[in-house]
């Protein structure tokens, strides 16, 4: 293995893959840190961890355990990888996990860059913007879990960590490697050891992993990784053959527990072009009244593409909320999804779409996938997996794919194109 890789939820993970696959390199998705070796053939490693929004210093030990299973399989190099909206509280979890790998891993520079332009997610000033809007006005800002409400990623990283957060401008990226690596020394050396990175265009990306190419730790989300695998070919260390994709033609079932206004808009679309859609009301769930088994029974009686969601507005969301505790509403919600899953897989389900991060999760932590092979590209970001020889997936991040991706995922899925 050469890169490996540290995922802070699994949707994100599988973005990731997404953009090492494209690149050439034969990727594999670890549902938590495995407990074995890696197959010699992967040449990179994601260990996918669900720790977003768990307490930092749980997040910290999960992120080191992943980091050693990942060195003991002869990694060369290590990231970091979390949302490309820099989801994160003024607490953690991206400083104290940045921190403690850096100091695992004697990291004295290290670049943060949640850059990922084909996704409208560019930096600029250090400045985060979701297509044309800052991050603090995209909606973001009103996660029920991580509202961003400051797009200055140095400011931002800066109540997380007690290292001293820096600046790459635009205008020394631009200038290409060289001069991007001088910057980011020219800030190590100044006592700004982390360096957000300015990116608009994936060129710049390209260029801050050729900058990247000798550091032990690197941080941003799926972007980032762009420019990596040129490193490894250059060195004359990638296999050039990835396995072909291999589809699945039986039932398929979408799930969704996002509350992005981008799910929002795909349940609506698959409601309106009259896909058999279930809605599911979170107090129902907590109350009892609507179970796994309610929900699993209707989606296998249905023709075509089922869709059991409860991608309510964020504001609906925190009504109940604040009835029983934001971590009950999540644990109870995340359960029923997993056990739906369960579910729909033992009932014939070989296709399964889920939208959202903590949805994600909680299905793969459900049906106790250890790891995934990742495949093609369905929209950007969002790669087909592979679960064994009967189960295809796609791991969608709520902010993620077009407004038809829950058609166009159970096309490609099904072996389509």
């Amino acid at each position: 293995m050469l890169l490996g890789c540290i995922g802070d939820d699994f949707t994100g993970s599988s973005d990731l893959g997404n953009t090492l696959v494209k690149a050439g390199m034969r990727t594999v998705q670890y549902s938590g840190t495995p407990s074995q070796p890696a197959d010699p053939s992967v040449e990179a490693g994601i260990v996918a961890l669900k720790s977003r929004s768990i307490p930092a210093a749980e997040a910290v030990r999960l992120s080191l355990q992943a980091l050693e299973w990942l060195r003991e399989q002869g990694c060369r190099q290590i990231l970091f990888k979390y949302c490309s909206t820099f989801d994160s509280t003024p607490a953690g979890n991206i400083g104290p996990v940045a921190d403690a790998l850096a100091d695992a891993l004697g990291a004295d520079r290290v670049i943060f860059c949640p850059a990922f332009p084909a996704a409208g997610r560019t930096i600029y000033q250090g400045h985060l913007f979701v297509a044309d809007r800052l991050l603090s006005d995209s909606g973001m800002e009103h996660h029920p879990l991580t509202p961003m409400t400051d797009p200055d990623l140095r400011r931002w990283l800066g109540l997380q960590t007690s290292r001293v957060v820096g600046h790459l401008p635009a205008a020394a990226v631009w200038q290409g490697p060289d001069a991007a690596r001088a910057r980011l020394d020219a800030e190590a050396e100044a006592g700004r050891p982390y360096v957000i990175a300015d990116a608009i265009r994936d060129q710049d990306l390209l260029t801050l992993g050729r900058a990247a190419a000798d550091l032990p730790l690197i941080t941003g989300g799926s972007g980032v990784a762009l420019g990596l695998p040129v490193n490894f070919r250059a060195q004359g260390l990638l296999n050039s053959a990835l396995p072909a994709w291999r589809g699945e033609a039986g039932l398929v079932a979408a799930l969704s527990g996002s509350c992005s206004r981008a799910t929002r808009t795909q349940v609506a679309r698959h409601v309106a072009s009259g896909g058999p859609a279930l809605e599911i009301d979170p107090e129902a769930v907590l109350q009892g009244h609507t179970t796994a088994d309610d929900a699993a029974s209707w989606a296998l009686a249905q023709q075509g593409l089922p869709l059991v969601y409860s991608s309510a507005d964020p504001k609906s969301v925190q009504q109940v909320q604040k009835l029983h505790g934001s971590g009950e509403v999540a644990a109870r919600l995340d359960a029923f999804f997993a056990a739906t899953a369960r579910l729909l897989v033992a009932g014939g389900v070989t296709r399964l779409i889920t939208a959202g991060g903590e949805t994600s999760g909680a299905v793969v932590e459900g049906l106790n996938l250890s790891s995934l092979e990742i495949g093609p590209e369905i929209d950007p970001g969002v790669p087909a997996m592979r679960a064994g020889d009967r189960l295809v997936l796609a791991l969608k991040s709520g902010n993620f794919g077009a407004e038809d991706f829950f058609a166009k995922a159970a096309n490609l899925l099904g072996n389509g194109t």
